[in-house]
């Protein structure tokens, strides 16, 4: 598979945490007026984005930060069925 920010390719496990350590600023986090926390990643080669509640049972108003991490690995965990289904990346899992 081929990294959709930078040249980078590797198996899916590989660019998966290769995405997640190099490319965190890709994956918005938001609080809405409501309190509601969301993540949001958009594909840089379509018009194709996700959009997602983080955890909408627990109300720490510090979650997003102090989960920084585990928040983009299911973003960009989301984002790569996309990268294999819409644009046509290997799947190599090993």
């Amino acid at each position: 598979m081929r990294c959709p920010f930078c040249e980078r390719t590797g198996t899916r496990p590989e660019l998966h945490a290769h995405l997640t350590d190099d490319h965190a600023q890709e994956v918005i986090t938001e609080k809405d007026s409501w309190g509601r926390r969301f993540m949001e990643l958009q594909c840089p080669s379509c018009d194709e984005g996700h959009r997602q509640e983080v955890k909408p049972r627990y109300k720490d108003p510090q979650f997003l930060e102090e989960h920084f991490r585990e928040i983009r690995l299911v973003a960009f965990d989301l984002f790569l069925y996309h990268w294999e289904d819409k644009h046509d990346q290997e799947t190599s899992h090993e």
